[in-house]
């Protein structure tokens, strides 16, 4: 990984900012970045994040969540909080996630988060390839986390304050290794889920809690597949 403040980093953040100057340029001043953390696990919440970061700002290391480590997306998270204009946290819950399923609970968190902003944004840049349903200006990106440093920064606060989220319930909801693989389909969580049960946080929607609870259930390693 190229240094902090090396000029191959400066460069690399610059070309983050691509779709952001494009709607700058059109006279759109507050763009905020919307992703979210959470669709594939079988227990949880979906959280999304939205957020508006400074003209100016260059936060060093900034990437798709996915590409950092814990560690790494805990100290951008705080930096991130300190400087942005705005920022804000929304969730859909496992019991919404199961009655309008994942994809409109996805929606239904990332228009939260933006509701939630303290200032208002003028346009969403969002990742993804569907829109939720809001009466803003407004485009998707696949892969946004990797192409716009709003959406980036919007990623590594949705993911961050769901690792959190899981690592809590986990006490809740002993035995089940949430605050390890935070309730994504690991080995080790078809393995607990095989020998307790789904929990409360599972969702019942998804198929191998599904089958598991109406007693039919396949070999839950074989989703791994």
């Amino acid at each position: 990984m190229s240094p902090p403040d090396s000029g191959a980093e400066r460069a690399r953040l610059e070309a983050l900012l691509l779709h952001e100057r494009a709607k700058w340029a059109e006279g759109f001043e507050r763009v905020a970045g919307v992703d979210e953390a959470g669709v594939a696990p079988l227990a949880g919440p979906v959280v999304a994040a939205a957020c508006i970061l400074p003209r100016d700002y260059r936060p060093a290391g900034v990437d798709d969540s996915k590409k950092l480590t814990a560690k790494r997306r805990e100290a951008l998270e705080v930096e991130i909080k300190l400087n942005a204009i705005a920022w804000a946290i929304g969730l859909a819950e496992v019991e919404e996630i199961d009655s309008i399923n994942i994809l409109q609970g996805r929606m239904l968190a990332m228009r939260r988060a933006v509701l939630e902003l303290k200032t208002k944004p003028d346009f969403l840049l969002i990742d993804g390839d569907r829109l939720p349903k809001l009466e803003l200006p407004r485009e998707a990106i696949v892969g946004g986390d990797a192409k716009s440093l709003s959406i980036a920064a919007a990623s590594i606060l949705a993911k961050t304050h769901r690792d959190r989220m899981m690592v809590a319930l986990a006490e809740s909801y002993p035995g089940y290794g949430f605050e390890k693989h935070k309730g994504y389909p690991t080995p080790l969580h078809f393995e607990a889920l095989e020998r307790l049960g789904p929990s409360p946080i599972h969702r019942r929607s998804f198929a191998p809690v599904r089958e598991l609870l109406e007693g039919t259930p396949r070999q839950l390693s074989l989703a791994l597949e």
